[in-house]
């Protein structure tokens, strides 16, 4: 046993390679990319969607959005081991490569925005449901995820790229520990600077404020938040589904609140991981989204 677990450590990275290599990248824009207010610029390498595909997809795809306070991105936990997880139950995954702001506050919104039509415009060769296209996002990537689900750019259907042309709208969203507002009493300062830059406009950080952005056409949503994080407080959660609710969309939210983890819930490991991802496996069930069958019960 103790040989099998030292070649394991000893190979784990370079089997991690391989699995990467295997999956599918693609560019997120052509030679430039906007920035916001009309502005592009030469798009980055390293803007691009990796996909993993199941070997039995049940018509359910996600784009992930890894956490990392707007300044990088925290791709393994929160980004390529979460696709692994989605492809064990059938979910045609995809994380995110965003570009970092840079106070450039748009930026990470409109590689999301992205990413959710290029599933679209590949979902029928994947076996995927147009339809049944939904994210997920951690932190700062919870941030993302819920800017997608709320402040998602009108159909462009003039626009002379056909992909562009497609919804950029999320089905439903996932929100674990997520940032939700930019207002001084619940905001992650890091984030919000990194985003927003060192002095926002009061108009600025309420348009990031994402419980001010809730309307009518937001997809169902769940959310996860440990009661002691130190980080990123719960309130941001908490604030969200109070949004939700008062939208008339009382059904369509769900947030478990975890009664221990602090940030990142121990790591990525134990009860209060386990949990949000049994119970964000459930919520699908219910909605109808993922097949019954491929339900988890809560322990």
């Amino acid at each position: 046993m103790t040989r099998l677990l030292l070649l394991a450590w000893i190979l784990g990275p370079f089997i991690a390679l391989a699995s990467e290599s295997a999956a599918e990248r693609i560019p997120l824009w052509g030679p430039r990319a906007p920035i916001g207010n009309g502005g592009s610029e030469a798009t980055p390498v390293d803007a691009v969607l990796t996909v993993y595909r199941p070997a039995t997809p049940n018509g359910v795809a996600m784009v992930i959005c890894p956490g990392g306070s707007y300044g990088m991105r925290t791709r393994g936990p929160e980004g390529t081991e979460i696709a692994k997880w989605l492809n064990r139950h059938g979910i045609t995954a995809a994380v995110l490569d965003y570009r970092l702001p840079k106070g450039r506050s748009s930026v990470p919104l409109l590689d999301a925005e992205q990413a959710i039509r290029v599933m679209r415009s590949r979902a029928k060769s994947w076996g995927v449901d147009p339809q049944r296209i939904g994210i997920i996002g951690f932190s700062a990537g919870g941030h993302i995820a819920a800017s997608a689900a709320t402040l998602h750019a009108p159909v462009q259907d003039d626009a002379a790229d056909p992909v562009v042309r497609l919804s950029s709208r999320p089905d439903f969203a996932v929100l674990i520990y997520p940032v939700i507002s930019m207002q001084d009493a619940l905001t992650h300062t890091e984030s919000r600077a990194n985003l927003l830059g060192p002095r926002p406009s009061a108009a600025l950080i309420r348009r990031f404020s994402i419980e001010f952005q809730v309307n009518q056409n937001t997809p169902p949503t769940y959310l996860a938040h440990a009661v002691d994080d130190r980080f990123v407080v719960i309130g941001n959660s908490r604030s969200y589904v109070q949004a939700m609710r008062a939208q008339s969309k009382r059904g369509t939210v769900e947030l478990l609140e975890l009664p221990s983890g602090d940030h990142g819930l121990n790591g990525y490991q134990g009860p209060s991981w386990d949990a949000w991802q049994v119970g964000s496996l459930n919520w699908l069930k219910r909605l109808k989204i993922v097949p019954a069958a491929q339900g988890t019960r809560v322990p």
